[in-house]
């Protein structure tokens, strides 16, 4: 598979321009985590209200697929509940960023692994706000 039908228009425009980038300070919750065996990773810092993503900002470093997806996640779950982020499929990333990213999905699901992963932990300790290290 050539780099480019792998990396399409709109993986490649939000590479170059990410939406969200940045750090949200002070957070009500923080979550970051990384692919062990590519080395890149994305942190995550939330605004809630109303059990309702208000602003979610990210950081990370990686291969343009993982911080496109990255960042196109924080456009898809403003607004919504955490129990609808944790509802979330892979299928709805690629329906965002393309099926061929498929091929690479470690990359391409790197975000919202660690997103629903640190909701989940957060759900079953709200005192835990900050979580780190979230492995794929």
């Amino acid at each position: 598979m050539e780099a480019k039908e792998l990396y399409n228009e709109t993986i490649l425009k939000a590479y170059k321009n990410p939406l969200n980038k940045g750090k949200i300070d002070p957070a009500d919750l923080e979550f970051g985590g990384g692919n062990r065996s590519c080395g890149d990773s994305v942190t995550y810092t939330l605004k809630l209200k109303n059990n309702k993503v208000e602003d979610i900002k990210f950081e990370g470093h990686g291969c343009s697929l993982s911080l496109a997806s990255a960042s196109l996640l924080t456009e898809i779950v403003k607004g919504k509940t955490i129990e609808e982020i944790l509802n979330l499929k892979a299928q709805d990333i690629y329906d965002i960023i393309g099926e061929t990213a498929k091929a690479r999905s470690k990359c391409a699901l790197l975000g919202i692994i660690v997103l629903q992963t640190g909701l989940a932990r957060h759900q079953k300790n709200p005192k835990e706000t900050k979580i780190e290290n979230v492995k794929i």
